[in-house]
Protein backbone atom coordinates (compact mmCIF):
# COMPACT_ATOMS: atom_id res chain seq x y z
CA UNK A 1 0.00 0.00 0.00
CA UNK A 2 1.18 3.57 -1.10
CA UNK A 3 2.07 5.54 1.93
CA UNK A 4 -0.33 8.86 2.97
CA UNK A 5 1.03 11.90 1.36
CA UNK A 6 1.09 14.35 4.34
CA UNK A 7 -1.44 16.86 4.66
CA UNK A 8 -2.48 19.89 5.92
CA UNK A 9 -5.60 21.61 7.37
CA UNK A 10 -7.70 24.79 6.00
CA UNK A 11 -10.45 26.96 7.93
CA UNK A 12 -12.62 29.53 6.27
CA UNK A 13 -15.63 31.44 7.60
CA UNK A 14 -16.42 33.18 11.14
CA UNK A 15 -13.40 34.36 13.07
CA UNK A 16 -14.32 37.75 14.32
CA UNK A 17 -12.46 36.01 18.15
CA UNK A 18 -9.30 35.01 15.85
CA UNK A 19 -10.32 31.06 16.03
CA UNK A 20 -7.54 29.68 14.39
CA UNK A 21 -8.44 29.55 10.09
CA UNK A 22 -5.06 31.76 9.41
CA UNK A 23 -6.61 35.34 9.51
CA UNK A 24 -4.46 38.29 10.08
CA UNK A 25 -5.62 40.18 13.31
CA UNK A 26 -8.85 42.22 12.89
CA UNK A 27 -10.69 40.29 10.39
CA UNK A 28 -14.03 39.03 11.32
CA UNK A 29 -14.51 36.16 8.66
CA UNK A 30 -11.95 34.19 5.84
CA UNK A 31 -13.93 33.52 2.84
CA UNK A 32 -11.53 31.20 0.93
CA UNK A 33 -9.61 28.50 2.57
CA UNK A 34 -6.63 29.43 4.19
CA UNK A 35 -3.52 26.73 5.73
CA UNK A 36 -3.80 26.72 9.84
CA UNK A 37 -0.98 28.08 11.31
CA UNK A 38 -1.13 25.07 14.16
CA UNK A 39 1.43 22.23 12.98
CA UNK A 40 -1.41 20.55 10.36
CA UNK A 41 0.17 17.21 10.14
CA UNK A 42 -0.44 16.60 13.80
CA UNK A 43 -3.98 17.79 14.23
CA UNK A 44 -6.31 14.81 14.22
CA UNK A 45 -9.79 16.22 15.54
CA UNK A 46 -11.40 19.83 15.01
CA UNK A 47 -14.04 20.86 17.33
CA UNK A 48 -14.99 24.29 16.82
CA UNK A 49 -17.56 26.89 18.71
CA UNK A 50 -19.05 30.11 17.80
CA UNK A 51 -16.63 31.88 19.59
CA UNK A 52 -13.45 28.94 19.81
CA UNK A 53 -11.81 25.78 18.15
CA UNK A 54 -10.31 23.01 19.92
CA UNK A 55 -7.70 21.23 17.73
CA UNK A 56 -6.84 17.86 19.11
CA UNK A 57 -2.83 16.67 17.97
CA UNK A 58 -2.29 12.89 17.52
CA UNK A 59 0.35 13.38 20.48
CA UNK A 60 -2.84 13.95 22.57
CA UNK A 61 -2.31 18.20 23.19
CA UNK A 62 -5.41 20.28 22.23
CA UNK A 63 -4.77 23.77 21.38
CA UNK A 64 -7.68 26.06 22.13
CA UNK A 65 -7.96 28.89 19.75
CA UNK A 66 -10.20 31.69 19.90
CA UNK A 67 -12.41 33.59 22.59
CA UNK A 68 -10.30 30.65 24.90
CA UNK A 69 -6.60 30.07 24.38
CA UNK A 70 -4.23 27.53 26.02
CA UNK A 71 -2.95 23.74 25.40
CA UNK A 72 -3.77 21.04 27.52
CA UNK A 73 -1.94 18.33 27.46
CA UNK A 74 -3.27 13.83 27.75
CA UNK A 75 -6.50 14.50 25.52
CA UNK A 76 -7.65 11.99 23.30
CA UNK A 77 -10.77 13.89 22.15
CA UNK A 78 -12.84 17.22 22.60
CA UNK A 79 -16.21 18.74 22.24
CA UNK A 80 -16.71 22.59 22.04
CA UNK A 81 -19.64 24.67 22.44
CA UNK A 82 -20.42 27.68 24.14
CA UNK A 83 -21.81 26.49 27.18
CA UNK A 84 -19.30 23.59 27.99
CA UNK A 85 -16.16 21.93 26.84
CA UNK A 86 -16.12 18.52 26.78
CA UNK A 87 -12.94 16.85 27.25
CA UNK A 88 -11.41 12.68 26.93
CA UNK A 89 -8.30 13.06 28.88
CA UNK A 90 -6.10 9.46 28.94
CA UNK A 91 -3.31 8.95 30.84
CA UNK A 92 -4.50 9.46 34.56
CA UNK A 93 -4.83 5.78 35.50
CA UNK A 94 -6.77 2.68 34.43
CA UNK A 95 -9.75 4.25 32.61
CA UNK A 96 -9.87 7.32 30.69
CA UNK A 97 -11.74 10.25 32.14
CA UNK A 98 -14.77 12.37 31.30
CA UNK A 99 -13.94 16.05 32.21
CA UNK A 100 -16.86 19.08 31.48
CA UNK A 101 -15.21 22.38 31.89
CA UNK A 102 -16.68 25.74 31.49
CA UNK A 103 -15.13 27.11 28.17
CA UNK A 104 -12.87 30.35 29.78
CA UNK A 105 -11.39 27.46 32.27
CA UNK A 106 -9.95 24.15 30.71
CA UNK A 107 -6.32 24.22 32.40
CA UNK A 108 -7.33 26.17 35.70
CA UNK A 109 -8.87 24.63 38.51
CA UNK A 110 -11.20 21.81 38.79
CA UNK A 111 -13.57 20.37 36.20
CA UNK A 112 -17.69 21.41 36.88
CA UNK A 113 -18.30 17.58 36.56
CA UNK A 114 -15.77 14.65 35.97
CA UNK A 115 -16.11 10.92 35.71
CA UNK A 116 -13.95 7.94 34.78
CA UNK A 117 -14.39 5.38 32.40
CA UNK A 118 -14.43 2.27 33.41
CA UNK A 119 -12.19 -0.12 31.08
CA UNK A 120 -14.57 -2.64 30.59
CA UNK A 121 -17.01 0.47 29.22
CA UNK A 122 -14.15 2.14 27.02
CA UNK A 123 -14.49 -0.54 23.99
CA UNK A 124 -11.04 -0.47 22.41
CA UNK A 125 -9.72 2.74 24.27
CA UNK A 126 -6.96 0.94 26.30
CA UNK A 127 -4.39 3.30 28.47
CA UNK A 128 -1.77 3.89 24.94
CA UNK A 129 -4.46 5.02 22.70
CA UNK A 130 -4.11 8.22 20.49
CA UNK A 131 -7.50 8.26 20.06
CA UNK A 132 -11.04 6.92 20.51
CA UNK A 133 -12.99 4.80 17.36
CA UNK A 134 -15.82 6.80 18.61
CA UNK A 135 -16.18 10.67 18.54
CA UNK A 136 -17.37 12.62 20.98
CA UNK A 137 -20.32 13.78 22.14
CA UNK A 138 -20.55 9.72 21.97
CA UNK A 139 -18.56 7.99 24.39
CA UNK A 140 -16.14 4.98 23.84
CA UNK A 141 -17.91 2.00 24.68
CA UNK A 142 -21.31 3.55 22.61
CA UNK A 143 -23.56 3.03 25.98
CA UNK A 144 -23.79 6.99 26.69
CA UNK A 145 -23.17 9.93 25.37
CA UNK A 146 -22.63 13.68 26.77
CA UNK A 147 -23.88 16.74 26.78
CA UNK A 148 -22.80 20.54 27.32
CA UNK A 149 -25.74 20.77 30.38
CA UNK A 150 -27.04 19.02 33.13
CA UNK A 151 -27.43 15.98 33.70
CA UNK A 152 -24.18 15.56 31.37
CA UNK A 153 -24.15 11.94 30.71
CA UNK A 154 -26.83 10.15 29.35
CA UNK A 155 -26.99 6.32 28.57
CA UNK A 156 -28.39 4.89 25.35
CA UNK A 157 -30.55 1.81 25.80
CA UNK A 158 -29.08 -1.31 25.61
CA UNK A 159 -30.54 -2.35 22.66
CA UNK A 160 -29.30 0.60 20.90
CA UNK A 161 -25.79 -0.10 19.36
CA UNK A 162 -24.52 3.05 17.93
CA UNK A 163 -21.39 3.60 15.72
CA UNK A 164 -22.24 7.31 15.42
CA UNK A 165 -23.89 10.29 17.22
CA UNK A 166 -24.47 13.82 16.78
CA UNK A 167 -26.53 16.55 18.59
CA UNK A 168 -27.93 19.68 16.95
CA UNK A 169 -28.87 22.75 18.69
CA UNK A 170 -32.55 21.18 20.10
CA UNK A 171 -31.80 17.70 18.20
CA UNK A 172 -30.05 14.14 18.45
CA UNK A 173 -28.79 11.94 15.15
CA UNK A 174 -27.93 8.66 15.97
CA UNK A 175 -26.34 5.87 13.40
CA UNK A 176 -26.57 2.33 14.73
CA UNK A 177 -24.29 -0.45 14.16
CA UNK A 178 -26.44 -1.83 11.38
CA UNK A 179 -26.99 1.48 9.55
CA UNK A 180 -30.16 2.29 10.79
CA UNK A 181 -30.75 6.19 11.89
CA UNK A 182 -32.42 7.17 15.01
CA UNK A 183 -33.43 10.78 15.83
CA UNK A 184 -35.05 12.85 18.99
CA UNK A 185 -35.19 15.65 20.71
CA UNK A 186 -37.31 19.01 19.18
CA UNK A 187 -38.56 18.82 16.11
CA UNK A 188 -40.34 22.15 15.37
CA UNK A 189 -38.29 22.34 11.85
CA UNK A 190 -38.53 19.32 10.80
CA UNK A 191 -34.94 18.38 12.06
CA UNK A 192 -35.82 14.70 13.31
CA UNK A 193 -37.12 13.47 10.04
CA UNK A 194 -40.59 11.73 10.84
CA UNK A 195 -43.04 13.84 8.93
CA UNK A 196 -43.96 15.62 11.56
CA UNK A 197 -42.74 18.76 13.68
CA UNK A 198 -43.45 16.90 17.02
CA UNK A 199 -40.59 16.21 19.88
CA UNK A 200 -39.39 13.07 20.49
CA UNK A 201 -38.48 11.89 24.11
CA UNK A 202 -36.36 8.57 23.08
CA UNK A 203 -34.91 7.83 19.67
CA UNK A 204 -36.94 6.81 16.99
CA UNK A 205 -36.39 4.98 13.31
CA UNK A 206 -36.70 6.92 10.76
CA UNK A 207 -39.45 4.95 8.86
CA UNK A 208 -38.34 6.61 5.45
CA UNK A 209 -34.77 5.08 5.45
CA UNK A 210 -35.30 1.83 6.45
CA UNK A 211 -33.77 -0.57 4.68
CA UNK A 212 -30.98 1.87 3.30
CA UNK A 213 -27.96 0.76 5.43
CA UNK A 214 -26.49 4.72 6.02
CA UNK A 215 -22.76 5.26 6.21
CA UNK A 216 -22.55 8.45 8.10
CA UNK A 217 -24.78 11.27 9.79
CA UNK A 218 -24.48 14.93 10.36
CA UNK A 219 -26.67 17.46 12.47
CA UNK A 220 -26.74 20.64 12.04
CA UNK A 221 -28.61 23.58 13.90
CA UNK A 222 -31.88 22.64 12.80
CA UNK A 223 -31.47 20.67 10.22
CA UNK A 224 -30.16 16.50 9.41
CA UNK A 225 -28.15 14.97 6.98
CA UNK A 226 -27.32 11.24 6.33
CA UNK A 227 -25.27 9.71 3.80
CA UNK A 228 -25.56 6.09 2.69
CA UNK A 229 -23.16 3.28 2.31
CA UNK A 230 -23.33 3.98 -1.95
CA UNK A 231 -23.13 7.47 -1.39
CA UNK A 232 -26.27 8.77 -1.39
CA UNK A 233 -27.13 11.75 0.12
CA UNK A 234 -30.16 12.57 2.31
CA UNK A 235 -30.96 15.66 3.67
CA UNK A 236 -34.32 17.42 6.26
CA UNK A 237 -35.09 19.85 8.47
CA UNK A 238 -34.76 23.91 8.22
CA UNK A 239 -34.25 25.50 4.95
CA UNK A 240 -34.21 29.42 5.54
CA UNK A 241 -30.99 29.82 3.74
CA UNK A 242 -30.86 26.74 1.31
CA UNK A 243 -29.18 24.54 3.84
CA UNK A 244 -30.79 21.39 2.90
CA UNK A 245 -30.18 22.47 -1.29
CA UNK A 246 -33.89 22.86 -1.82
CA UNK A 247 -35.39 26.49 -3.28
CA UNK A 248 -35.37 29.19 -0.41
CA UNK A 249 -37.55 31.94 -0.31
CA UNK A 250 -35.03 34.35 1.50
CA UNK A 251 -32.63 33.75 -1.26
CA UNK A 252 -34.43 34.51 -3.89
CA UNK A 253 -35.40 37.93 -2.68
CA UNK A 254 -31.78 38.23 -2.13
CA UNK A 255 -29.55 40.24 -4.93
CA UNK A 256 -30.45 39.34 -8.23
CA UNK A 257 -26.28 39.76 -9.17
CA UNK A 258 -25.56 37.37 -6.66
CA UNK A 259 -27.99 34.53 -7.23
CA UNK A 260 -27.01 35.13 -10.96
CA UNK A 261 -23.35 35.15 -10.67
CA UNK A 262 -23.31 31.57 -8.48
CA UNK A 263 -25.78 29.94 -10.93
CA UNK A 264 -23.76 30.75 -13.50
CA UNK A 265 -20.16 29.63 -12.43
CA UNK A 266 -21.08 27.02 -9.96
CA UNK A 267 -23.51 24.48 -12.05
CA UNK A 268 -25.12 23.95 -14.84
CA UNK A 269 -29.25 23.33 -15.21
CA UNK A 270 -28.49 19.83 -15.90
CA UNK A 271 -26.66 19.28 -12.39
CA UNK A 272 -29.57 20.97 -10.28
CA UNK A 273 -31.61 18.10 -8.31
CA UNK A 274 -34.16 17.05 -10.32
CA UNK A 275 -37.93 16.08 -9.06
CA UNK A 276 -37.81 13.23 -6.89
CA UNK A 277 -39.81 11.23 -5.13
CA UNK A 278 -40.59 14.05 -1.75
CA UNK A 279 -42.34 15.87 -5.13
CA UNK A 280 -39.93 19.36 -4.06
CA UNK A 281 -38.44 20.63 -7.16
CA UNK A 282 -34.68 21.81 -6.69
CA UNK A 283 -35.02 24.64 -8.31
CA UNK A 284 -37.88 27.86 -8.88
CA UNK A 285 -39.23 27.70 -12.12
CA UNK A 286 -38.94 31.32 -14.44
CA UNK A 287 -41.61 33.44 -15.61
CA UNK A 288 -45.14 32.04 -16.86
CA UNK A 289 -44.28 28.85 -15.29
CA UNK A 290 -46.22 29.23 -12.14
CA UNK A 291 -45.07 29.57 -8.89
CA UNK A 292 -43.10 26.47 -7.60
CA UNK A 293 -42.57 26.02 -4.32
CA UNK A 294 -40.07 27.37 -1.82
CA UNK A 295 -39.56 25.01 1.18
CA UNK A 296 -38.61 25.83 4.62
CA UNK A 297 -39.04 22.82 5.68
CA UNK A 298 -38.75 19.62 5.04
CA UNK A 299 -40.01 16.96 7.60
CA UNK A 300 -38.86 13.96 6.21
CA UNK A 301 -35.37 13.04 4.21
CA UNK A 302 -35.11 14.21 0.87
CA UNK A 303 -32.47 12.18 -1.86
CA UNK A 304 -29.91 15.36 -3.21
CA UNK A 305 -27.65 14.53 -6.00
CA UNK A 306 -24.50 16.31 -6.22
CA UNK A 307 -23.16 18.04 -9.57
CA UNK A 308 -21.89 14.99 -12.44
CA UNK A 309 -22.97 12.61 -10.01
CA UNK A 310 -20.31 12.75 -7.26
CA UNK A 311 -20.73 9.96 -4.66
CA UNK A 312 -20.46 11.39 -1.00
CA UNK A 313 -17.99 9.67 1.49
CA UNK A 314 -18.12 12.35 4.22
CA UNK A 315 -20.33 15.17 5.49
CA UNK A 316 -20.74 18.14 8.14
CA UNK A 317 -23.00 20.62 9.48
CA UNK A 318 -22.91 23.82 10.00
CA UNK A 319 -25.37 26.07 12.23
CA UNK A 320 -26.87 26.90 8.93
CA UNK A 321 -24.34 25.16 6.10
CA UNK A 322 -23.44 22.09 4.51
CA UNK A 323 -20.46 20.07 3.54
CA UNK A 324 -20.00 17.27 1.62
CA UNK A 325 -16.67 14.87 0.69
CA UNK A 326 -17.29 13.26 -2.47
CA UNK A 327 -15.23 9.95 -3.46
CA UNK A 328 -13.00 11.88 -5.71
CA UNK A 329 -12.07 14.49 -3.28
CA UNK A 330 -13.94 17.67 -3.93
CA UNK A 331 -15.80 19.62 -0.97
CA UNK A 332 -19.46 21.08 -2.24
CA UNK A 333 -20.60 23.33 0.11
CA UNK A 334 -24.29 25.26 0.70
CA UNK A 335 -26.41 26.80 3.02
CA UNK A 336 -25.61 30.23 4.80
CA UNK A 337 -22.72 32.35 4.01
CA UNK A 338 -22.49 35.60 5.59
CA UNK A 339 -18.84 35.00 6.99
CA UNK A 340 -17.57 33.08 3.98
CA UNK A 341 -17.98 29.57 5.72
CA UNK A 342 -19.08 28.33 2.10
CA UNK A 343 -15.16 28.80 0.95
CA UNK A 344 -16.37 30.75 -2.43
CA UNK A 345 -14.43 33.99 -2.01
CA UNK A 346 -17.76 35.57 -1.00
CA UNK A 347 -20.24 35.80 1.38
CA UNK A 348 -23.34 34.86 -0.71
CA UNK A 349 -25.64 32.32 0.78
CA UNK A 350 -26.01 29.47 -1.84
CA UNK A 351 -29.63 26.88 -2.21
CA UNK A 352 -27.64 24.09 -4.52
CA UNK A 353 -24.49 22.26 -3.88
CA UNK A 354 -21.61 24.28 -5.16
CA UNK A 355 -17.50 23.09 -5.71
CA UNK A 356 -15.01 24.72 -3.36
CA UNK A 357 -12.64 25.56 -6.24
CA UNK A 358 -9.75 26.16 -4.40
CA UNK A 359 -8.82 22.24 -3.61
CA UNK A 360 -9.40 21.53 -7.24
CA UNK A 361 -6.81 24.95 -8.34
CA UNK A 362 -4.56 23.85 -5.89
CA UNK A 363 -4.20 19.85 -6.57
CA UNK A 364 -5.09 18.84 -3.40
CA UNK A 365 -7.87 15.59 -2.14
CA UNK A 366 -10.12 16.79 0.19
CA UNK A 367 -10.19 13.81 2.65
CA UNK A 368 -12.26 15.58 6.10
CA UNK A 369 -14.44 18.47 6.87
CA UNK A 370 -15.83 19.90 9.97
CA UNK A 371 -18.31 22.31 10.20
CA UNK A 372 -18.24 24.71 13.35
CA UNK A 373 -21.37 26.83 13.46
CA UNK A 374 -20.40 29.68 11.28
CA UNK A 375 -16.97 28.46 10.04
CA UNK A 376 -15.30 24.86 7.96
CA UNK A 377 -12.38 23.35 8.82
CA UNK A 378 -11.16 20.84 6.00
CA UNK A 379 -8.10 18.36 5.86
CA UNK A 380 -6.62 17.56 2.51
CA UNK A 381 -3.60 15.99 0.73
CA UNK A 382 -1.79 16.47 -2.35
CA UNK A 383 -3.12 14.65 -5.17
CA UNK A 384 -0.87 12.00 -6.38
CA UNK A 385 1.26 12.24 -9.35
CA UNK A 386 -0.12 10.92 -13.00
Amino acid sequence: MAEERPGAWFGFGFCGFQQELGSSPGFRMVASPEPLRAPGAEICRVSASWSYTALVTRGGRMLLSGSVSGVVDSCADAWASEVALVVLRTGAGPGAELQVWAPSSPALGEPLWAQVLEPEAEGDLGPDAEVPSTRLPLLPGACAYVTCRLPFLKPLAPELRARQLELGVEHALMLGIAGQVFSWGGGRHGQLGHGTLEAESKPRPLEALQGLPMAEVAAGGWHSVCLSETGDIYIWGWNEFGQLALPSRSLAEDSALHHHYHYFCCFSEASRPTQDDSGVKGAAGGEGEGSDPFIAVQPFPALLDLPMGSEAVQVSCGSQHTAVVTRTGELYTWGWGKYGQLGHKDTASLDHPCRVEYFVDQQLHVKTVTCGPWNTYVYAVEKGKS
